[in-house]
């Protein structure tokens, strides 16, 4: 049977469809990067928005589209990951707009929506590039408008949508003279194709099973503490993420070591900071209750907060340079500190990867860290929420990722409570140095302005592994090889990680040089370390800081001012 028109249900159904397909498929799309390296993130951030969207129209029951596509759209936005998903939202936020009040859609209503959401994503980008998936969900809206009547059924125009949709896929490398030279088509046009062909299975009946959800065997299975929430089924016996602040009665009588003791018993990922006579205690417990009693044993609440650990968000932590805080993957926003937050005139959000690189950024004045970088690329969510639960006039947000510099602008545009300037930082090496460039003193907009002329002689250099043969910038590259990248590009590949972090170094180094700094990540023996730093000094009259950043990915993150 033919659909001549589409409602709110029917829709939700085809975006659950093109959901699961798309999270099926994300691994191909992530394999799409356009360089070799294990960072390709294009579809897990494409996956994680389209799951935000889908979870926030799981139990609506209205019928109207228009009602049901708005709650998407705002669902992938606060949801959206990365630039691949930002647009994504944006193409379907302007879909919503485009059927605003409309309870029942034609095919002609529904082609002049996608081209309005196209005509939000272009408006959303500042400089709009063509070979990518704005170019292909643009011209696969122009060919469905174009075929499109009051008669045209959904089955006929997803079919002349998507042959326009796959057409303009294989034209992208004409387009982007870098897709051609490495052998790719566009991961994010991929990915958004890979949406639409879910949604047209759902309208011929075929409905996808969710290949990412694995059987759980028992409550200790690692897939309860994931972030980037793989189900839309809630669980319901991983216990509850009990939080509270407290104010001690007699601090000389109280030990923290016995506390500790005592309430260890009663869960796990237990975090116990004491600062003078207060006391803040985080704990995953299947009875709260019992650690509140025991709480309350030695003191008053000053504050407290019981979750259901059944909703994950990447987390974002509070720093404070006087509290210590252990690692905690619940997903939740845990607050350490030794007292209530003072409300002042600046504040420094930044996203960070690696223990040592969060130290050093909190040691250079950052309130708020949000762990993500690389494969890790935090919502528009996280930043609001971030945003909201800091008490300051004026709030700064250095993003130190290309990918990420998105949604955090996007977060931006939706924070009415505070202030909010987003430094184009697009590397670790920017951000750290346009910290040293902050001056509270200063009014935001002149820090602002006096960061962004420092990051501006900035040199990025990392050095990471080829996960596949390729040819980029005219280098062969051989899988395993590890590749110097210098401002984002690839300037040597070689097979020895030693020599290629020389070479790098020797092609970032000038006459004007005066500092490089060197971070090193997790893989990395201060022994090989040592030696890169013996080099330097006898090439280069530079200084030299080191960093232990503990990074993932990039075992070198190499800075040159």
């Amino acid at each position: 049977m033919e659909t001549t028109l589409m409602d709110g249900q029917l829709f939700k159904k085809l975006v659950m469809n093109g959901t699961i397909r798309l999270k099926n498929n994300l691994e191909r799309i992530n394999e799409l990067n356009v360089f070799p390296v294990p960072d390709g993130d294009t579809g897990s951030n494409m996956s994680a928005t389209m799951t935000a969207g889908s979870k926030s129209i799981l139990t609506v029951e209205d019928t109207s589209i228009g009602a049901v596509s708005k709650i998407l759209a705002r669902g992938m936005l606060m949801g959206a990951r990365g630039n691949s998903g930002v647009i994504l939202s944006q193409l379907f936020s302007g879909f919503a707009n485009g059927l605003k009040g409309i309870d029942t859609a034609d095919a002609v209503q529904f082609s002049k929506a996608l081209r309005q959401g196209v005509e939000q994503a272009y408006s959303a980008v500042i400089n709009p590039v063509e070979g990518t998936m704005l170019t292909v969900s643009r011209e696969g809206a122009d060919v469905a408008l174009s075929v499109a009547n009051s008669k045209t059924s959904f089955e006929d125009l997803f079919v002349k949508y998507i042959e326009e949709l796959n057409a303009s896929l294989e034209r992208t490398p004409d387009l982007l003279p870098i897709l051609k030279e490495v052998g790719v088509i566009d991961s994010g046009a991929a990915g958004y194709i890979e949406v639409v062909l879910g949604m047209q299975d759902a309208l011929n009946g075929k409905i996808y099973k969710d290949l990412a959800e694995q059987p759980k065997t028992s409550i200790e299975s690692k897939t309860v503490h994931t972030m980037n929430m793989d189900s839309f089924k809630d669980a319901t016996d991983f216990g509850y993420c009990t939080e509270f602040i407290m104010q001690i009665e007699k601090v000389d009588q109280f030990s923290q070591k016995d506390f500790i003791e005592m309430i260890s018993p009663l869960g796990d990922s237990l975090v116990v900071v004491q600062d003078d006579n207060i006391l803040k205690v985080h704990i995953h417990t299947k009875t709260p209750g019992d650690a509140l009693n025991l709480g309350q044993r030695f003191g008053f609440f000053i504050n407290m907060k019981i979750e259901n650990m059944t909703v994950q968000h990447t987390e974002v932590v509070m720093h404070q340079p006087t509290a210590s805080d252990e690692p905690c993957d619940c997903g939740h926003e845990h607050t350490i500190g030794a007292a209530p937050r003072v409300h002042k005139k600046y504040a420094i959000i930044a996203v960070v990867n690696g223990d040592g690189l969060k130290d050093t950024f909190i040691e250079m004045g950052c309130d708020y860290i949000i762990d993500g970088g690389q494969t890790m690329n935090p919502s528009v969510e996280d930043f609001v929420k971030a945003c909201e639960n800091i008490e300051a006039e004026n709030i700064f947000i250095i993003p130190n990722n290309k990918n990420v510099l998105l949604s955090a602008e996007t977060a931006a545009k939706i924070i009415e409570k505070n202030k909010v300037f987003v430094l184009a930082a697009k590397t670790i090496p920017q951000g750290y140095a346009a910290l040293t460039m902050f001056d509270a003193t200063q009014d935001p907009e002149t820090n602002l302005k006096d960061m962004i002329r420092h990051i501006k002689n900035v040199k990025t250099g990392e050095i990471t592994y080829a996960i596949r043969e390729s040819i980029n910038n005219g280098i062969k590259i051989n899988k395993d090889d590890f590749m110097g990248i210098f401002n984002g590009e690839i300037v040597c590949s070689v097979k020895n990680r030693l020599e290629a972090t020389k070479q790098l170094i020797k092609s970032m180094v000038d006459k004007f040089s005066e500092i490089v700094t060197i971070m090193f990540g997790a893989d990395v023996e201060e022994e090989e370390v040592n030696e890169i730093v013996e080099e330097v000094q006898s090439a280069f009259p530079v200084e030299i800081e080191i960093i232990n950043g503990g990074q993932d990915i990039y075992s070198y993150i190499i800075s040159v001012e």
